[in-house]
């Protein structure tokens, strides 16, 4: 049983093109490939809370002494941690908002990121320790962005996700939905095309034998 864990983070709801290209993306992986179990975690529906001094304060304290609302708040991130370890298969749908990232995708890193669990430091520098998963991320763009200059989102995904160990990463992206009825639909297309492209490679290297879909 191969396992799909999908972050969608768009404030859009069912308005929203890359939840839409994410389902698309669910759909065609589960067409014709058995043995997927895929579970859905909408960060704008169930919100992860920003990392704050409270829960860092009571990640840094020794278990043993932790007070039982501190030790809640180490549960819920560890069962964040936990659902990434045991994924085969990373989906994020992530909007480009204000050149980067929904908030809600960031709360969501900074609670998986974590020293001595999913990455570590060493004497030749931090090291990722999530391996064997392939990323695919699907984004969505009002307009045109180069990544490096006004597209921030890409390059610090890359960044965050090689920083973990993830470095089987694909993107998918539809830029310049904002630019007229013409241009979007040119964008949809040319998106549509890449995630088919993107489909064939993971289920390639995806497992099948049963379906299952659970709703996280």
């Amino acid at each position: 049983m191969s396992k799909v864990l999908v972050l969608k983070s768009s404030i859009l709801g069912d308005n929203s093109v890359s939840n839409d290209l994410v389902d698309q993306f669910v759909a065609q992986l589960n067409d014709g490939n058995d043995g997927i179990e895929v579970s859905i975690r909408d960060l704008s529906l169930n919100p992860v809370p920003p990392l704050d001094q409270e829960k860092l304060t009571a990640l840094m304290t020794d278990a043993a002494q932790r007070d039982a609302r501190q030790q809640a708040l180490v549960d819920y991130a560890d069962r964040l941690i936990t659902e990434l370890q045991e994924a085969d298969l990373l989906v994020i749908g992530a909007p480009m908002y204000n050149f980067t990232i929904p908030a809600g995708l960031k709360s969501w890193l900074d609670h998986v990121a974590r020293a001595g669990v999913t990455f570590r430091y060493t004497e030749n520098g931090a090291q990722g320790l999530l391996r064997n998963k392939q990323v695919v991320v699907v984004t969505s763009m009002g307009g045109h962005h180069l990544p490096g200059e006004s597209d921030h989102l890409r390059p610090y995904l890359k960044t965050m996700l090689n920083f973990l160990g993830l470095e089987q990463i694909s993107f998918v992206a539809a830029a310049g939905l904002n630019l007229g009825d013409g241009p979007r639909q040119q964008a949809l297309q040319q998106a549509q095309q890449r995630l088919q492209e993107v489909v064939r490679q993971v289920a390639a290297a995806l497992p099948g034998s049963d379906r299952e879909r659970v709703a996280a």
